[in-house]
């Protein structure tokens, strides 16, 4: 899941911040990047705050995103900022080329 966040109420957002990471976790999911620096080498995209997941399956993350555990913090994300979040379908299992030692 790639997620391109411009954060509109700070504080708000700071709360969203501690609520989101346990609700990833318990399906599966972890931070790839997080709020780290971006520099555009190709393209005019010019992102603001980059988050990078990492889900076992898109299912799982569908289920996440979808969840009763993140609605609150959904809701107070979407209140705080926006958001263009895709989700992104990774290799199938045996395809990734560093997997292979």
């Amino acid at each position: 899941m790639m997620i391109d966040i411009t954060v509109k109420d700070a504080e708000t957002y700071e709360r969203y911040k501690q609520l989101a990471p346990p609700t990833i976790a318990a399906y599966g999911g972890r931070y790839l990047a997080r709020g780290g620096a971006t520099e555009t080498l190709e393209g005019t995209w010019s992102p603001t705050r980059i988050a990078l997941l990492e889900f076992p399956t898109v299912e799982r993350a569908r289920e996440w995103w979808n969840s009763p555990e993140y609605a609150p913090a959904k809701a107070m994300r979407q209140a705080s900022s926006s958001t263009d979040l895709l989700l992104v379908e990774g290799l199938p299992p045996g395809m990734d080329p560093a997997s292979k030692k």
